[in-house]
C-alpha cells in the first residue's frame, strides 16, 4: 500500500500510480466543500511561469492562476529570491502587526501604486488575509464611520464566503441555507447580454444606474440610508462582466452626493489583471475604500484595505486578526507589485488580452454554442449557451452549464487549466498570469478551438444543429 509519505512530491516526483493514490485520499478525508479539486483532478508538483507540471507527468498551461493570484506566474525567480531572502535572514516570520523593516516597504510599494486621488494620505489596515476578510473589515468601517447599517450592493457580484462578505454577495444557493446577515438592498448590475431590464446593450449601464438614483431618493423605495455601496470592475465569478466606465462615474456620483462611502473590491481584478493596475484607475474613479488581496501577496496569503485617512476612526482592535503580519506574503508582494510596474504588465495584460479577446470572438462566431465574449485585459469570459433554445427578447439563450463543463474538460484533457463562472457555472473563464507570453495565448486559443469543435461535433453527432 503506498502511503502519504511515499508519494511526497517534488518538482521531479512524477508518479502517476502516486497521483491517482493522494487524487482518492483527497476525495475520501476533505470536506464536500471541496471546489477545484473537484473539476480539475491533478497533482501539482512542479510549477514554473505559466506551466504546471502534474504527478501524472503531464504539463499544463495554467490559465487559472490561482484564480488571479498569480500575477507574475509560478514561481518567478525575482518573486521566490524574496522570499528566499526572508528565510535566510533570520527575520521573524510571524509578529502579529507588529513594524517591520519588510512590512515598512511593502507598504512604501503599496501606496505608490495606489490610484491618484486615494494614494497621497490614505490608511493601510492589514486584515486577516483573505479577500473576504478585507471585505469584512470594509464594511464594518464604513457602517462605523457613518453610523447607518444599509449597504448597497449588486446582482451578480461576489466578495467572499464569511457572513458579512456573503451576505453582499449575490450567489443564492450558498446563502440559500443560512440566516440573513446584515441589511444589504441588492441593485441590477449591468449586463448586456442577459440585461436584467430586458432591453439589452449599452441602454443596459444607462437604465441601471437612472434606476439606482431613482431609487435612492424615493422616500417610499425601501432603503433606510445606506453606510456604503461595493462594487466590483468587473465581476469575476459572476461571469466576467465588466461595468461600463461611465455606469461607474456614475455611481461614484450617485455615491459622492448622497454621503454614502463607495466600496471597490479589486481582489481579482488588482495588479494589472484588466489592464490598469487598478481597473477603477480606467473609468477615473477613486473610491473611499479599496479592498485588495490575491496578487498583492505574490501568491502568499496577505489583504489590505486602503481608506481615505479621514475615515480612520475606529478604536483598536476594532477588526483585528491573527494573520495580519504575514512577513513571507509583504517580501514576496512587494517584488510582484516592482515587477508589474517595472515591466510594463498592465499594459502587457492589455495588448495580449485584446488579442486573446479577438480571438475568442472569432472562435465564437463559428459556433452556435457561444452566446457572448466578453472581458478585460487578461480577465475574459465565453458564455456558453444551448443553441437550440428559445433566445430571449434580446436575443440571449439559456445557459448551458453542462455543456460548458465538458468543454472545460476537454481543454484540461489537452493540456489547459481554465474554470467555469457565471450565473449558471456556464461561462469559460480565462485569468493567465500577466506574464503569459504570445506564444502561451495563441497555444490556448487553439486548444479551445479544438475543444469546441469537439463539443460542436458531438452536439451534431447526438442530431443537434450547432452551426451559425
Amino acid at each position: 500500500m503506498i502511503s502519504p509519505a511515499d508519494t511526497e512530491a517534488g518538482p521531479g516526483n512524477t508518479d502517476p500510480a502516486a497521483a491517482a493514490a493522494i487524487l482518492a485520499r483527497q476525495a475520501t478525508r476533505e470536506s464536500a466543500a471541496r471546489t477545484y479539486a473537484r473539476s480539475l483532478p491533478i497533482v501539482p508538483v512542479g510549477a514554473h511561469g505559466s506551466w504546471i507540471t502534474g504527478a501524472d507527468g503531464r504539463r499544463y498551461l495554467d490559465f487559472l492562476a490561482g484564480a488571479g493570484t498569480l500575477a507574475t506566474g509560478h514561481n518567478h525567480p525575482v518573486v521566490v529570491e524574496a522570499i528566499e531572502r526572508v528565510l535566510r535572514s533570520g527575520a521573524p516570520l510571524h509578529v502579529l502587526d507588529l513594524a517591520t523593516p519588510e512590512k515598512d516597504a511593502f507598504t512604501e510599494e503599496l501606496v505608490a501604486t495606489l490610484p491618484v486621488g486615494l494614494r497621497e494620505d490614505p490608511r493601510l489596515l492589514f486584515c486577516g488575509p483573505t479577500g473576504a476578510d478585507a471585505v469584512e473589515a470594509a464594511l464594518k468601517l464604513a457602517q462605523t464611520v457613518t453610523g447607518r447599517q444599509t449597504v448597497l450592493a449588486f446582482t451578480g457580484a461576489y466578495h467572499g464566503m464569511t457572513a458579512g462578505a456573503l451576505a453582499v454577495t449575490g450567489k443564492v444557493a450558498v446563502k440559500e441555507p443560512l440566516p440573513a446577515a446584515g441589511a444589504v438592498a441588492r441593485l441590477p448590475f449591468p449586463y448586456p447580454y442577459r440585461c436584467p431590464f430586458g432591453v439589452g446593450g449599452p441602454a443596459s449601464a444607462e437604465i441601471s444606474a437612472r434606476f439606482v438614483e431613482r431609487l435612492l431618493d424615493d422616500p417610499c423605495g425601501g432603503i433606510t440610508s445606506p453606510a456604503a455601496m461595493i462594487l466590483e470592475v468587473v465581476q469575476g465569478e459572476g461571469g466576467v462582466v465588466p461595468a461600463p466606465d461611465t455606469w461607474l462615474r456614475a455611481m461614484r456620483e450617485v455615491t459622492r452626493r448622497r454621503g454614502i462611502l463607495l466600496i471597490v473590491d479589486e481582489v481579482q481584478t488588482g495588479v494589472g489583471r484588466t489592464g490598469r493596475f487598478w481597473a477603477c484607475e480606467r473609468a477615473g474613479v477613486v473610491p473611499d475604500m479599496l479592498v485588495m488581496s490575491k496578487a498583492i501577496g505574490g501568491g502568499l496569503p496577505l489583504a489590505v484595505v486602503a481608506y481615505r485617512a479621514e475615515l480612520d476612526t475606529w478604536a483598536p482592535g476594532a477588526h483585528a486578526g491573527t494573520f495580519r503580519g504575514n512577513q513571507l506574503a509583504m517580501a514576496a508582494g512587494r517584488a510582484t507589485l516592482r515587477l508589474v510596474r517595472a515591466q510594463e504588465l498592465s499594459e502587457r495584460a492589455a495588448v495580449v488580452g485584446d488579442r486573446l479577446l479577438a480571438g475568442l470572438a472569432q472562435l465564437g462566431r463559428g459556433t452556435a454554442i457561444v452566446g457572448d465574449v466578453r472581458g478585460r485585459g487578461l480577465m475574459l469570459g465565453l458564455e456558453i449557451v444551448d443553441p437550440e433554445a428559445a433566445a430571449d427578447r434580446t436575443g440571449a439563450r439559456p445557459a448551458d452549464p453542462h455543456r460548458a463543463a465538458a468543454i472545460r474538460d476537454a481543454c484540461l484533457a489537452r493540456g489547459l487549466i481554465i474554470e467555469l463562472g457565471g450565473r449558471h457555472d456556464a461561462v469559460l473563464r480565462l485569468l493567465p498570469p500577466l506574464t503569459v507570453s504570445d506564444e502561451e495565448a495563441e497555444l490556448a486559443l487553439g486548444i479551445l478551438a479544438e475543444s469546441l469543435e469537439a463539443e460542436t461535433s458531438a452536439g451534431t453527432r447526438a442530431g443537434t444543429p450547432q452551426a451559425r
